[in-house]
Protein backbone atom coordinates (compact mmCIF):
# COMPACT_ATOMS: atom_id res chain seq x y z
CA UNK A 1 0.00 0.00 0.00
CA UNK A 2 2.30 3.04 1.51
CA UNK A 3 -0.08 5.39 0.53
CA UNK A 4 2.07 8.35 1.41
CA UNK A 5 5.47 7.07 0.79
CA UNK A 6 4.46 6.18 -2.74
CA UNK A 7 4.12 9.58 -3.61
CA UNK A 8 7.80 10.02 -4.78
CA UNK A 9 8.72 8.12 -8.03
CA UNK A 10 11.94 6.93 -6.84
CA UNK A 11 11.29 5.35 -3.60
CA UNK A 12 7.75 3.92 -5.46
CA UNK A 13 10.26 1.90 -7.70
CA UNK A 14 12.31 0.35 -4.83
CA UNK A 15 9.22 -0.48 -2.62
CA UNK A 16 8.14 -2.41 -5.94
CA UNK A 17 11.54 -4.26 -5.91
CA UNK A 18 11.34 -4.80 -2.15
CA UNK A 19 8.34 -6.38 -2.97
CA UNK A 20 9.17 -8.84 -5.40
CA UNK A 21 12.80 -9.89 -4.07
CA UNK A 22 11.26 -10.63 -0.35
CA UNK A 23 8.63 -12.19 -2.04
CA UNK A 24 10.72 -14.17 -4.12
CA UNK A 25 12.80 -15.01 -0.86
CA UNK A 26 9.48 -16.19 0.66
CA UNK A 27 8.29 -18.63 -2.42
CA UNK A 28 12.03 -20.37 -2.57
CA UNK A 29 12.17 -20.55 1.26
CA UNK A 30 8.03 -21.92 1.60
CA UNK A 31 8.63 -25.28 2.63
CA UNK A 32 11.35 -23.92 5.39
CA UNK A 33 9.12 -21.29 6.69
CA UNK A 34 6.30 -23.33 7.31
CA UNK A 35 7.85 -26.44 8.19
CA UNK A 36 9.80 -24.51 10.77
CA UNK A 37 6.38 -22.34 12.06
CA UNK A 38 4.91 -25.61 12.83
CA UNK A 39 7.72 -27.12 14.82
CA UNK A 40 8.30 -23.52 16.52
CA UNK A 41 11.88 -23.29 15.23
CA UNK A 42 13.79 -20.07 14.07
CA UNK A 43 14.98 -20.49 10.45
CA UNK A 44 18.68 -19.31 10.82
CA UNK A 45 19.73 -20.02 7.45
CA UNK A 46 16.92 -17.96 5.90
CA UNK A 47 17.32 -15.04 8.04
CA UNK A 48 20.47 -15.32 7.45
CA UNK A 49 19.81 -14.79 3.56
CA UNK A 50 17.28 -12.14 4.37
CA UNK A 51 20.33 -10.57 5.89
CA UNK A 52 22.29 -11.19 2.80
CA UNK A 53 19.79 -9.16 0.85
CA UNK A 54 20.42 -6.01 3.18
CA UNK A 55 16.85 -6.43 4.75
CA UNK A 56 17.98 -6.66 8.70
CA UNK A 57 19.65 -3.62 8.55
CA UNK A 58 17.43 -0.49 6.83
CA UNK A 59 18.35 1.91 9.59
CA UNK A 60 21.89 1.21 10.27
CA UNK A 61 24.54 3.48 9.01
CA UNK A 62 26.77 1.58 5.86
CA UNK A 63 30.06 1.85 7.96
CA UNK A 64 28.32 -0.61 10.30
CA UNK A 65 26.58 -2.61 7.59
CA UNK A 66 23.46 -1.16 7.00
CA UNK A 67 21.84 0.19 4.47
CA UNK A 68 21.45 3.62 5.83
CA UNK A 69 18.04 3.99 5.41
CA UNK A 70 15.70 5.18 8.02
CA UNK A 71 12.06 4.71 9.06
CA UNK A 72 10.50 4.86 5.54
CA UNK A 73 12.43 1.70 4.55
CA UNK A 74 11.96 0.42 7.77
CA UNK A 75 8.35 0.15 7.75
CA UNK A 76 8.68 -1.27 4.13
CA UNK A 77 10.42 -4.03 4.89
CA UNK A 78 8.64 -5.15 8.00
CA UNK A 79 5.17 -4.96 5.72
CA UNK A 80 6.78 -7.03 3.10
CA UNK A 81 7.80 -9.72 5.54
CA UNK A 82 4.39 -9.92 7.47
CA UNK A 83 2.63 -9.39 3.48
CA UNK A 84 4.54 -12.95 2.05
CA UNK A 85 5.00 -15.04 5.37
CA UNK A 86 8.40 -14.39 5.93
CA UNK A 87 10.93 -14.23 9.31
CA UNK A 88 10.62 -10.60 10.71
CA UNK A 89 13.94 -8.72 11.34
CA UNK A 90 11.96 -6.53 13.85
CA UNK A 91 13.82 -7.47 17.08
CA UNK A 92 17.52 -7.61 15.35
CA UNK A 93 16.26 -3.46 13.62
CA UNK A 94 15.20 -2.72 17.43
CA UNK A 95 18.68 -3.94 18.59
CA UNK A 96 20.79 -1.77 15.97
CA UNK A 97 18.91 0.89 16.62
CA UNK A 98 19.48 0.59 20.67
CA UNK A 99 23.44 0.42 20.17
CA UNK A 100 23.54 3.44 17.50
CA UNK A 101 21.86 5.54 19.95
CA UNK A 102 23.69 4.32 23.40
CA UNK A 103 26.38 2.04 22.68
CA UNK A 104 29.42 2.39 23.66
CA UNK A 105 32.35 2.11 20.38
CA UNK A 106 33.01 -1.21 21.63
CA UNK A 107 29.82 -2.64 21.87
CA UNK A 108 29.05 -1.47 18.53
CA UNK A 109 32.29 -3.11 17.15
CA UNK A 110 31.59 -6.04 18.68
CA UNK A 111 27.51 -6.50 17.81
CA UNK A 112 26.68 -4.32 15.38
CA UNK A 113 27.89 -5.49 11.95
CA UNK A 114 27.06 -9.14 13.07
CA UNK A 115 23.43 -8.61 13.89
CA UNK A 116 23.18 -5.49 10.63
CA UNK A 117 24.02 -8.75 8.86
CA UNK A 118 21.57 -11.32 10.48
CA UNK A 119 24.53 -13.09 11.48
CA UNK A 120 24.45 -12.15 15.13
CA UNK A 121 21.30 -12.69 16.67
CA UNK A 122 19.75 -10.22 19.41
CA UNK A 123 16.98 -10.44 21.90
CA UNK A 124 15.44 -8.30 24.75
CA UNK A 125 14.64 -9.36 28.04
CA UNK A 126 12.68 -6.77 29.52
CA UNK A 127 9.01 -8.53 30.49
CA UNK A 128 8.13 -10.51 33.41
CA UNK A 129 5.82 -12.96 34.78
CA UNK A 130 3.15 -10.53 37.04
CA UNK A 131 5.17 -7.30 36.21
CA UNK A 132 2.94 -6.37 33.01
CA UNK A 133 4.03 -3.20 31.41
CA UNK A 134 5.03 -1.61 35.04
CA UNK A 135 8.48 -1.36 35.39
CA UNK A 136 8.10 -0.37 38.77
CA UNK A 137 7.39 -4.37 39.24
CA UNK A 138 9.98 -5.53 37.89
CA UNK A 139 12.02 -8.10 40.54
CA UNK A 140 15.61 -9.07 38.27
CA UNK A 141 18.32 -7.40 40.30
CA UNK A 142 21.59 -5.75 39.47
CA UNK A 143 24.07 -5.46 41.93
CA UNK A 144 27.90 -4.58 41.85
CA UNK A 145 30.65 -6.60 42.60
CA UNK A 146 33.77 -4.12 42.30
CA UNK A 147 34.12 -3.12 38.13
CA UNK A 148 31.38 -5.45 37.30
CA UNK A 149 27.48 -6.53 37.99
CA UNK A 150 26.24 -9.02 39.49
CA UNK A 151 22.54 -10.05 37.25
CA UNK A 152 19.31 -12.05 38.48
CA UNK A 153 16.37 -12.53 37.34
CA UNK A 154 13.74 -14.19 34.34
CA UNK A 155 12.07 -12.93 31.84
CA UNK A 156 9.39 -13.87 29.72
CA UNK A 157 7.91 -13.38 26.04
CA UNK A 158 11.43 -13.13 24.65
CA UNK A 159 11.53 -13.34 21.20
CA UNK A 160 14.39 -15.21 20.04
CA UNK A 161 15.37 -16.02 23.33
CA UNK A 162 16.31 -19.44 23.38
CA UNK A 163 18.45 -18.56 19.51
CA UNK A 164 19.96 -15.35 20.25
CA UNK A 165 23.91 -14.23 20.69
CA UNK A 166 22.89 -11.51 23.18
CA UNK A 167 20.52 -10.58 25.18
CA UNK A 168 19.47 -6.65 26.41
CA UNK A 169 18.77 -7.80 30.03
CA UNK A 170 16.71 -4.96 32.14
CA UNK A 171 17.49 -4.90 35.66
CA UNK A 172 16.52 -2.92 38.94
CA UNK A 173 20.01 -2.16 40.43
CA UNK A 174 20.70 0.71 43.30
CA UNK A 175 20.39 3.76 40.60
CA UNK A 176 17.22 2.72 39.36
CA UNK A 177 16.17 0.40 36.27
CA UNK A 178 19.35 -0.50 34.30
CA UNK A 179 20.17 -2.42 30.84
CA UNK A 180 22.69 -4.50 30.33
CA UNK A 181 24.34 -6.52 27.24
CA UNK A 182 24.83 -9.91 28.36
CA UNK A 183 26.52 -12.70 26.20
CA UNK A 184 24.21 -15.63 25.97
CA UNK A 185 27.41 -17.86 26.25
CA UNK A 186 28.03 -16.68 29.79
CA UNK A 187 27.86 -19.05 32.89
CA UNK A 188 24.63 -19.17 34.36
CA UNK A 189 22.51 -18.02 31.36
CA UNK A 190 19.71 -20.27 30.50
CA UNK A 191 16.44 -20.33 28.70
CA UNK A 192 13.53 -22.33 28.25
CA UNK A 193 11.72 -22.24 24.79
CA UNK A 194 7.72 -21.27 25.15
CA UNK A 195 4.90 -22.90 22.59
CA UNK A 196 3.55 -19.43 21.38
CA UNK A 197 0.44 -19.80 18.67
CA UNK A 198 1.81 -16.79 16.63
CA UNK A 199 5.84 -15.16 15.91
CA UNK A 200 6.67 -19.14 16.09
CA UNK A 201 9.23 -18.14 13.32
CA UNK A 202 10.98 -15.38 15.80
CA UNK A 203 9.91 -18.12 18.96
CA UNK A 204 9.61 -16.48 21.93
CA UNK A 205 11.46 -18.09 25.29
CA UNK A 206 11.71 -17.36 29.23
CA UNK A 207 14.99 -16.32 30.01
CA UNK A 208 16.79 -17.24 33.67
CA UNK A 209 20.01 -15.19 34.69
CA UNK A 210 21.40 -17.10 37.66
CA UNK A 211 24.42 -15.01 39.66
CA UNK A 212 25.56 -13.65 36.03
CA UNK A 213 28.54 -11.69 36.02
CA UNK A 214 28.89 -8.89 33.56
CA UNK A 215 31.84 -6.50 33.47
CA UNK A 216 30.99 -2.67 33.85
CA UNK A 217 31.76 -2.33 29.95
CA UNK A 218 28.38 -4.35 29.39
CA UNK A 219 25.73 -1.23 30.59
CA UNK A 220 24.03 0.07 27.92
CA UNK A 221 23.54 3.31 28.44
CA UNK A 222 24.64 4.58 32.45
CA UNK A 223 23.09 2.47 35.45
CA UNK A 224 19.60 4.07 36.06
CA UNK A 225 18.95 5.05 32.40
CA UNK A 226 17.06 1.93 31.37
CA UNK A 227 13.58 3.44 31.20
CA UNK A 228 15.42 6.31 28.81
CA UNK A 229 17.18 3.38 26.57
CA UNK A 230 13.60 1.52 26.58
CA UNK A 231 11.94 4.88 25.60
CA UNK A 232 14.10 5.15 22.42
CA UNK A 233 13.17 2.05 20.58
CA UNK A 234 9.75 2.67 21.65
CA UNK A 235 8.16 4.56 18.89
CA UNK A 236 10.37 2.53 16.11
CA UNK A 237 8.95 -0.61 17.69
CA UNK A 238 5.23 0.25 17.12
CA UNK A 239 5.86 1.35 13.68
CA UNK A 240 7.40 -1.97 12.98
CA UNK A 241 4.68 -4.18 14.59
CA UNK A 242 2.06 -1.71 12.57
CA UNK A 243 3.76 -2.19 9.47
CA UNK A 244 3.36 -6.58 9.85
CA UNK A 245 -0.16 -5.98 11.31
CA UNK A 246 -1.11 -4.55 7.96
CA UNK A 247 1.30 -6.81 6.12
CA UNK A 248 -0.95 -9.89 7.59
CA UNK A 249 -4.30 -8.31 6.80
CA UNK A 250 -2.88 -7.53 3.35
CA UNK A 251 -2.08 -11.20 2.94
CA UNK A 252 -5.47 -12.29 4.42
CA UNK A 253 -7.46 -10.33 2.13
CA UNK A 254 -4.99 -11.36 -1.05
CA UNK A 255 -5.66 -15.08 -0.02
CA UNK A 256 -9.64 -15.04 0.46
CA UNK A 257 -9.85 -12.36 -3.06
CA UNK A 258 -7.90 -15.67 -4.97
CA UNK A 259 -10.49 -18.23 -3.48
CA UNK A 260 -13.29 -16.43 -3.36
CA UNK A 261 -12.61 -14.78 -7.08
CA UNK A 262 -12.96 -18.58 -8.46
CA UNK A 263 -15.53 -20.27 -5.73
CA UNK A 264 -18.60 -21.05 -7.66
CA UNK A 265 -22.06 -21.09 -5.49
CA UNK A 266 -24.53 -21.61 -7.75
CA UNK A 267 -24.56 -19.56 -10.66
CA UNK A 268 -22.07 -17.08 -8.74
CA UNK A 269 -18.93 -16.40 -7.82
CA UNK A 270 -18.43 -15.58 -4.03
CA UNK A 271 -17.31 -12.33 -4.73
CA UNK A 272 -20.46 -11.24 -7.03
CA UNK A 273 -22.52 -11.18 -3.58
CA UNK A 274 -22.94 -7.35 -2.45
CA UNK A 275 -22.34 -8.53 1.36
CA UNK A 276 -19.29 -10.09 0.22
CA UNK A 277 -18.13 -6.91 -1.14
CA UNK A 278 -18.94 -4.54 1.53
CA UNK A 279 -17.16 -6.75 3.46
CA UNK A 280 -13.81 -6.47 1.48
CA UNK A 281 -14.20 -2.79 0.62
CA UNK A 282 -14.19 -2.04 4.69
CA UNK A 283 -11.61 -4.16 5.30
CA UNK A 284 -9.15 -2.36 2.35
CA UNK A 285 -10.09 0.85 3.65
CA UNK A 286 -8.94 0.01 7.20
CA UNK A 287 -5.43 -1.48 6.06
CA UNK A 288 -5.57 2.18 3.93
CA UNK A 289 -6.41 4.29 6.60
CA UNK A 290 -3.52 2.33 9.14
CA UNK A 291 -0.98 2.86 5.98
CA UNK A 292 -1.86 6.22 6.12
CA UNK A 293 -1.11 7.01 9.99
CA UNK A 294 1.37 4.47 9.57
CA UNK A 295 3.19 6.35 7.07
CA UNK A 296 2.77 9.94 8.01
CA UNK A 297 4.53 8.38 11.18
CA UNK A 298 7.61 7.37 9.78
CA UNK A 299 7.55 10.37 7.40
CA UNK A 300 7.38 12.51 10.56
CA UNK A 301 10.27 10.10 12.53
CA UNK A 302 12.71 10.49 10.05
CA UNK A 303 12.66 14.45 10.74
CA UNK A 304 13.56 14.30 14.06
CA UNK A 305 10.13 14.59 15.15
CA UNK A 306 8.29 13.81 18.69
CA UNK A 307 5.80 10.93 17.30
CA UNK A 308 4.75 8.85 20.28
CA UNK A 309 1.05 10.25 18.97
CA UNK A 310 1.39 9.14 15.64
CA UNK A 311 3.23 5.81 16.49
CA UNK A 312 0.76 4.76 18.86
CA UNK A 313 -2.63 5.48 16.65
CA UNK A 314 -0.70 4.11 13.64
CA UNK A 315 -0.14 0.78 16.13
CA UNK A 316 -3.89 0.96 17.06
CA UNK A 317 -5.43 1.63 13.69
CA UNK A 318 -3.50 -1.33 12.29
CA UNK A 319 -4.67 -3.90 15.00
CA UNK A 320 -8.07 -3.19 13.93
CA UNK A 321 -7.54 -3.25 10.64
CA UNK A 322 -5.34 -6.38 10.11
CA UNK A 323 -8.55 -7.42 12.83
CA UNK A 324 -11.25 -6.94 9.68
CA UNK A 325 -9.06 -8.29 7.46
CA UNK A 326 -9.31 -11.45 8.96
CA UNK A 327 -12.73 -11.78 9.69
CA UNK A 328 -13.40 -10.82 6.14
CA UNK A 329 -11.18 -13.38 5.03
CA UNK A 330 -12.76 -16.32 7.02
CA UNK A 331 -15.92 -14.93 5.73
CA UNK A 332 -15.09 -15.42 2.46
CA UNK A 333 -13.79 -18.62 2.55
CA UNK A 334 -15.70 -20.71 4.75
CA UNK A 335 -15.21 -23.80 5.30
CA UNK A 336 -11.71 -23.73 2.96
CA UNK A 337 -9.72 -22.10 5.92
CA UNK A 338 -10.69 -24.02 8.77
CA UNK A 339 -7.69 -26.35 8.46
CA UNK A 340 -4.05 -26.32 9.60
CA UNK A 341 -3.18 -27.34 6.07
CA UNK A 342 -3.96 -23.80 5.03
CA UNK A 343 -2.78 -20.77 6.29
CA UNK A 344 -5.45 -18.27 7.44
CA UNK A 345 -5.19 -19.65 10.77
CA UNK A 346 -1.27 -19.25 11.65
CA UNK A 347 -1.86 -15.54 9.96
CA UNK A 348 -5.08 -14.63 12.38
CA UNK A 349 -2.20 -16.09 15.54
CA UNK A 350 0.21 -13.47 14.19
CA UNK A 351 -1.82 -10.44 14.27
CA UNK A 352 -3.74 -11.96 17.92
CA UNK A 353 0.36 -11.83 18.62
CA UNK A 354 0.90 -8.21 17.34
CA UNK A 355 -2.34 -6.75 19.24
CA UNK A 356 -0.75 -7.48 22.28
CA UNK A 357 3.14 -7.08 21.85
CA UNK A 358 4.40 -3.39 21.88
CA UNK A 359 1.92 -2.63 24.10
CA UNK A 360 -1.47 -4.22 23.82
CA UNK A 361 -4.51 -2.15 22.30
CA UNK A 362 -6.12 -1.15 25.48
CA UNK A 363 -2.50 0.86 26.46
CA UNK A 364 -2.87 2.11 23.21
CA UNK A 365 -5.99 3.48 23.76
CA UNK A 366 -4.85 4.49 27.31
CA UNK A 367 -2.10 6.71 26.11
CA UNK A 368 -4.24 8.48 23.16
CA UNK A 369 -7.35 9.23 25.25
CA UNK A 370 -4.47 11.19 27.74
CA UNK A 371 -2.68 12.94 24.89
CA UNK A 372 -5.89 14.29 24.02
CA UNK A 373 -7.24 15.37 27.30
CA UNK A 374 -4.26 17.37 27.51
CA UNK A 375 -4.60 18.87 24.18
CA UNK A 376 -8.62 19.27 23.91
CA UNK A 377 -8.08 22.21 21.15
CA UNK A 378 -5.80 19.45 19.37
CA UNK A 379 -3.23 22.44 18.04
CA UNK A 380 -0.38 20.12 18.93
CA UNK A 381 -1.79 16.43 18.38
CA UNK A 382 -1.07 15.93 14.24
Amino acid sequence: MYPLLRLDEERCAWIDRVSADIADLAEVSRAELETANKENRFPREVFAELGRRGYCAPMTPTEWGGSGGGVREYVVINEETGRHGMVTPQVSVQGQRWLLDWGTEEQKQRWLPGIAAGALIFSESISETGAGSSFKQMKATAVRDGSDWILNGSKCHVNMGADCDVTLFYANAEEGLTSFLVDTDLPGVHSEVSDAIGSRLIRTADVHLDDVRVRGEDLLGPPGAGVQTFLSTFNVSRLGNASELIGFGRRMLELAVNYASARQVGDNLVTDFQGIQWMLADAWTGLQSASLARDHAAELYDRGADIALQTTTAKQLAVVASENASKAAFSMTGGHSLYHDQPFLAIDNEIKVLKVAGGSSEVMRNFIARRILKDPGHEGLT
